[in-house]
């Protein structure tokens, strides 16, 4: 489900069956890092777009997490487990953060959920078809992880 007036209508009416939060974090710069950044969200969105796709009716796509790429980590980590307590008391059991950025992974510990960190492609020059075969392939890999943190609880 994703997070339109639609989606979330049906979503409160089968929240039960919905135990499982997904949000990508994404960082915001304007300086000379601005395209990585640009080029991380495109990637994320589209994973995170497509593995809703394959989970409809047990996920729930939030907007992204978006945080300014100087920002630093303890900050970061604790307004994003701010949301996760939000999720939590939601009655969500299952929060996957997707993100790009690397520096994340230094703070995996200290965040309330599952951090799945994928490395962006660039895709801003590939045709749509190859684009979207090379989405769909990344996202084979997150679907065995996501099943298997449902199975381990």
């Amino acid at each position: 489900m994703n997070w339109n007036g639609k989606d979330t209508e049906l979503y409160q009416q089968q929240k039960e069956y919905i135990d499982t939060v997904m949000m990508p974090l994404v960082p915001v710069s304007f300086s000379g890092d601005m395209k990585e950044a640009a080029s991380q969200f495109e990637f994320i969105q589209l994973l995170t777009e497509l593995l809703e796709k394959q989970f409809r009716g047990r996920i729930l796509l939030v907007p992204p997490f978006s945080y300014r790429r100087k920002q630093e980590g303890e900050e970061k980590a604790a307004a994003l487990n701010q949301w996760a307590d939000e999720m939590s008391d939601a009655g969500f059991r299952h929060k996957f953060f997707f993100t790009s950025d690397s520096d994340w992974k230094l703070m995996e510990e200290a965040i309330d959920g599952t951090l799945i960190w994928v490395p962006s492609v660039p895709l801003e020059h590939m045709e749509n078809s190859y684009k979207y075969s090379l989405i769909e392939e990344q996202a084979k890999q997150f679907v065995r992880i996501i099943v298997h943190k449902w199975q381990e609880n």
